[in-house]
């Protein structure tokens, strides 16, 4: 009688660090291969139309008159001259690439003549600090949360929290805003209305600045991570609900070990997965800022550029931030891959 088959518990395991390596240069290769895609969709798509979308709208512009006539001349030829829309389109597309790989998208239509990514990188301290602390926060707690309304030892109280939670991820954290704008800065005015910080003051890396800062980042943090919380919550608690049916946890309470223990190292450590995916998609999606929540509160960050630039159709705006968002997603999902055996040992590189 033969034996039965033997199935390997790890598919892809170890044998050292080349699988490693090819694995990194492969997901290297994709992430440049996105990249580039994303640069050559932001070329083709304004050129689809009979006529340059970009140049119409400066023209446009130019025909309104007023004192910026002139400075709006100096962008159409300027934009021309760096473009070169008389030149064949291939040309066009290598300096166009060519630009793009330097981080150089022109100047802005509506801030002449400061250049396009010059203006994101004055946003994007605000919202990397903003953003990364209110989503890191709600992860956390959220995570937390679920996981324990899921687990059946936990404080039966922990199940009236559901229904709250379920609420919480129903509300766009925009609306949030503005009920948390009217509860503590117009009723209570215990926090600022708006703004990054208060009118008169000197940005500047002191404890006097950035505590003003802090104090006018309180509620749009506030908002996003009271929305935040609720659909990670109930995320988290989906996955341990299946986790909790699966062989290994019914073999650890087997064995008995401790509660805790299989909480910690079998059941939260396997539902944690998923979550830890869509933390990584949620980061990568940071720079782009909360637009809505940022306009709102007038926070001066990358969202409320990135509305600025959709209103007056300032093109090379648009396109520096789109460049970053697909920028910044690619190496977050990089990065995710690589650490991936560290969350899961039953992922690696190597083949047997």
């Amino acid at each position: 009688m033969s034996d039965p088959p033997q199935y390997k518990l790890y598919p892809y395991t170890v044998g050292g660090g080349e699988g490693m390596l090819r694995f990194i240069f492969r997901r290297l290769g994709v992430f440049v291969l996105v990249v580039w895609l994303a640069s050559t969709v932001n070329f083709i798509v304004p050129r689809l139309a009979p006529v340059n979308p970009i140049r119409e709208r400066l023209l446009q512009a130019v025909a309104q008159g007023g004192a910026a006539k002139s400075d709006l001349e100096k962008v159409v030829a300027y934009y021309e001259a760096k473009f070169g829309l008389d030149q064949p389109l291939w040309k066009q597309y290598l300096n166009f690439m060519w630009d793009t790989l330097h981080l150089d998208f022109g100047v802005s239509i509506s801030n002449f003549p400061a250049k396009a990514m010059d203006i994101i990188l004055r946003a994007l301290p605000w919202t990397l600090v903003f953003l990364t602390v209110a989503v890191l926060i709600a992860f956390a707690v959220g995570t937390i949360l679920g996981a324990l309304i899921a687990w059946p030892r936990a404080p039966r109280f922990l199940q009236f929290l559901v229904a709250p939670l379920l609420t919480l991820s129903a509300i766009p954290y925009y609306l949030l805003g503005l009920v948390l704008i009217f509860l503590f800065a117009f009723t209570w005015r215990i926090f600022p209305m708006g703004g990054g910080y208060d009118l008169g003051v000197v940005p500047k890396l002191s404890l006097s600045f950035l505590a003003n800062a802090a104090k006018h980042s309180v509620l749009p943090a506030l908002s996003i991570v009271l929305s935040g919380i609720g659909s990670w919550a109930l995320g988290m608690r989906g996955m341990m609900v299946s986790t909790l049916g699966e062989d290994y946890i019914a073999l650890a309470e087997a064995k008995g070990l401790p509660g805790r223990e299989v909480f910690m190292r079998y059941a939260i450590r396997n539902a944690l997965l998923p979550q830890t995916t869509s933390l990584a998609l949620s980061m990568g999606t940071v720079a782009a800022g909360a637009v809505i929540v940022e306009v709102v509160f007038g926070y001066p960050g990358v969202g409320t550029i990135l509305y600025q630039a959709i209103r007056t159709f300032d093109y090379f705006v648009i396109y520096g931030v789109v460049m970053m968002i697909i920028v910044s997603i690619g190496l977050v999902t990089f990065a995710l891959d690589v650490l991936y055996p560290l969350l899961d040992p039953r992922i690696s590189y190597e083949r047997k």
